[in-house]
């Protein structure tokens, strides 16, 4: 019978991407107002959204005439499929955002309680197995091949370590533009 156990398997073996802050001069920084990260996934799907003023808003999948004869408006609206892995994280050096383990490149989107306009990354990777022992598992690391930013509060970002895996690396700097920080 095999088993895995803290002297052969590691137990700390999330695989992140461990994205670390620095302000524009390079000066590593913890980073003050509230950062949420979001998955943009591809796809999604129309909702229907319906408004009659004193009344509660309702959203559903598919079209409820039953409403508009109530005098409700009616709006269409595409609905992404995001998905939220950091939620509101504040005074932080670093963050640890999980990466697709099925899809070649992920679209993030970084958005900050102190500016009104959201970062987008993205990030190409190559993906891949990676077996310690038959008895641990295996876990998906990952490759990073390059990373471009957008710029509303990100000054510029950088591939430190390209290899991905559990052992909690830096492997992005993001330089920030000036910001308060928790220093």
């Amino acid at each position: 019978m095999a088993s895995c156990y803290s002297n052969n398997c590691p137990v700390d073996n999330m695989v992140t991407c461990n994205y670390y802050f620095y302000n524009s001069e390079g000066t590593s920084i913890s980073y003050a107002p509230a950062i949420t990260v979001s998955a943009i996934l591809p796809g999604g799907r129309n909702v229907y959204v319906y408004r009659k003023i004193g009344e509660e808003t309702v959203t559903a999948d598919k079209r409820m005439q039953e409403l508009i004869d109530f005098g409700y408006s009616e709006t269409i609206r595409y609905q992404r499929n995001d998905t939220i892995l950091i939620n509101k994280a504040s005074g932080k050096q670093y963050l640890e955002v999980p990466m697709s383990y099925f899809n070649p490149a992920d679209t993030l989107l970084f958005t900050y309680s102190n500016i009104s306009n959201p970062d987008t990354v993205y990030v190409e990777h190559d993906n891949f197995s990676h077996v310690d022992l038959p008895e641990c598992g295996s876990f998906s690391y990952h490759y990073i091949k390059s990373i471009r930013a957008t710029d509303n509060a990100i000054d510029h970002i950088e591939i430190v370590n390209p290899t991905v895996n559990y052992d909690k690396a830096e492997n992005i700097k993001i330089y920030f533009y000036d910001v308060e920080s928790d220093e």
